[in-house]
């Protein structure tokens, strides 16, 4: 059975650009790290082969012992590059397309694998080529010679060594534009300029923010919500958040004009548990017992550290679940899915309000003022497709896209008690909401992947 994952991307840049580096197979190493050597035998044309050695310590070795050369089955220049490999009962093909667009020039990478051993090698092979996809095309993006205009916008990330930081600095460089993140740590990897700081106070990393062209922070900074939820984690989480917003907002406080764009993030699990409410950008917190701690008690504290901010354009972007391949929640389903544990959470009637990680960035776009033909207004924006879906839809979609037969649910206690084995947090799955945007339906927005069967047809293989 064949397995396909397609991954595509605007460069800010015209095909024989591209070309030039995305048509010389031997130097595929130095824009996907993944990838150790290719050696070519002979000139990049249809029907020569090579050798191709992925990067691992255990993996790379076996690779170039066992592994036949692979062949280049098409070569069009500027248009379409394509080379196989035989796999352990099966086939590989990768598959680079160039399409000119208004933009510049849409890259599609597609991964297929055929044959009885298509599944287990995906998972070793494919995985590995596809790690921060998006990322490698801003490392190709930049050997290909993308140079920004002289108005283009600076984004300033912070948080941007995280999974969504990642694709929004990628996508950002991949169509011409700016990026600096502020990181507590310097990640040689990311092939974006850094600046280090301590997520609480201003300090020489604030000159990020004065550049001669518009500006714009992007504050995604905070821990990951999977733990347990004691009060000493939900402080740890609150604080995560409310620090480095305070400090972002003192930085700017001290320049001479505000920011041109500032996108503070925030959750849709400030709602908490809405049962069947209806939340749209307007809906009320709540309040009481109904606040749960580690969900309102951490967001709308971020949100009130946001008060003040100096910036011309401002948006609260309360997201939902992000669905990405690499992002933790799609691979945590996607792995109690293939063990068989793929059925119904409690009742299953919680809602679960998700967003396809494209449209996502696509309404970051927007809130850059990125996007001709969107125009967004100040305030709270809800980033989340107009169709959510009850947990028991979830799951059966999820199941069927995975091919898994029915699982038997999930009952209450079982997932308390697994909640504390893998150190998470029940309400996680036992909580949902019902959260769309009104906004973005009143500022004409289209969603490229509005359904669930959208979303998970494009982000599984196939």
């Amino acid at each position: 059975m064949a397995r396909t994952t397609t991954y595509t991307q605007v460069l800010a840049l015209p095909a024989a650009d591209i070309w030039r580096v995305l048509g010389d197979p031997q130097r595929l190493p130095e824009w996907n790290p993944a990838v150790a050597s290719v050696v070519m035998h002979g000139p990049a044309t249809a029907g020569t082969t090579g050798d191709i050695v992925p990067r691992g310590r255990l993996l790379g070795p076996v690779h170039q012992r066992s592994a036949d050369p692979f062949v280049l089955t098409t070569v069009t220049p500027e248009r379409e590059l394509t080379l196989e490999q035989d796999t352990p009962m099966g086939r590989m093909q990768l598959t680079w397309t160039l399409t000119s667009t208004g933009a510049g020039t849409e890259l599609t990478q597609r991964l297929t694998f055929t044959g009885l051993s298509a599944s287990a090698v995906r998972a070793v092979i494919g995985t590995l080529i596809e790690t921060d996809a998006r990322v490698c095309f801003a490392r190709l993006a930049t050997l290909a010679g993308i140079t920004p205009a002289e108005n283009a916008l600076t984004a300033v990330i912070a948080g941007g060594s995280g999974a969504l930081g990642r694709h929004i600095a990628a996508d950002l460089v991949c169509r011409g534009q700016r990026v600096v993140i502020l990181t507590r740590r310097h990640d040689p990897e990311l092939p974006f300029p850094q600046r280090e700081w301590d997520g609480r106070t201003v300090g020489d990393w604030a000159d990020a923010l004065r550049n001669p062209g518009p500006t714009a922070v992007v504050n995604l900074a905070g821990k990951l919500v999977d733990v347990r939820p004691t009060a000493e984690n939900v402080d740890e989480l609150r604080r995560s958040r409310v620090e480095p917003t305070r400090a972002l907002v003192a930085a700017a406080s001290a320049l001479d004009a505000p920011v041109d764009y500032w996108i503070q993030a925030s959750t849709t699990a400030i709602w908490s548990d809405a049962g069947e409410t209806r939340c749209t950008e307007t809906t009320p917190l709540p309040v009481g017992a109904a606040a749960l701690p580690q969900m309102t008690g951490v967001a709308a504290a971020w949100e009130a550290a946001f008060d003040g901010a100096k910036a011309h354009q401002q948006t609260v972007l309360r997201t939902s679940i992000v669905l990405d391949p690499q992002a933790p929640a799609l691979k945590r389903l996607c792995q109690l899915t293939r063990a068989g544990l793929g059925g119904r959470i409690g009742d299953g009637k919680q809602w679960f309000s998700w967003i396809h990680i494209e449209d996502w960035l696509a309404i970051v776009r927007a809130a850059l003022g990125l996007d001709d033909e969107v125009q967004l207004p100040d305030g709270i924006l809800v980033a989340a497709t107009d169709f959510p879906v009850r947990n028991r839809d979830l799951m059966t979609t999820l199941r069927r896209h995975l091919h898994r037969p029915p699982a038997p649910p999930t009952p209450k206690p079982l997932l308390a008690v697994g909640a504390v084995l893998l150190r998470t947090d029940a309400a996680l799955g036992l909580t949902g909401r019902h959260a769309t945007s009104a906004v973005l339906h009143d500022a004409g927005f289209r969603f490229r992947y509005p359904t669930l069967d959208d979303a998970l047809s494009d982000l599984l293989p196939n």
